[in-house]
């Protein structure tokens, strides 16, 4: 019996070593494939997500919003409540808001800037203004 199991192992070890010869050799477009999704092909790949901040990222945002407000309606309709204006809502969730420490950051930020400014000889910037461009700038780029 102990005889057998050397033999055994050997033969296995064998049949191993020409298996992985043969796949090595013979790999072709199998083994390429092998972390690129499977045995899907990328032509049935879902569409891929809009950029961030594009006009269709946006515009999905706000048809989910729209589906969010009708499943909301629906529910208040059932317990007797007035259903809520989908617009109003949409302009209410999308609504940037901007944080008091940053408007007071930003404000300190021009005050500094003028300050140098006025050491070159330069005009200074109007103050409220400039804040309200510079937020306006973090803002657009937020959406």
């Amino acid at each position: 019996m102990q005889e057998a199991f050397g033999v055994v192992i050997f033969v296995v070890m064998g049949v191993a070593i020409i298996v992985a010869i043969a796949s090595f050799v013979g790999r072709g477009r199998l083994y390429d494939q092998i972390g690129r999704g499977g045995l899907r092909d990328e032509r049935d790949a879902p569409p891929r997500d809009p950029a961030a901040g594009s006009a269709a990222a946006a515009g999905e945002r706000d048809e989910e919003i729209r589906q969010m407000v009708g499943a909301q309606n629906a529910r208040r309709a059932r317990r007797g409540q007035s259903p809520l204006d989908v617009d109003d809502e949409i302009k209410r969730l999308t609504q940037v808001t901007v944080d008091p420490a940053l408007r007071d950051e930003i404000h300190q930020l021009v005050l500094a800037r003028n300050a140098r400014r006025e050491r070159q000889g330069k005009a200074p910037l109007d103050v409220e203004q400039e804040v309200a461009r510079q937020l306006a700038d973090l803002t657009e780029g937020s959406e």
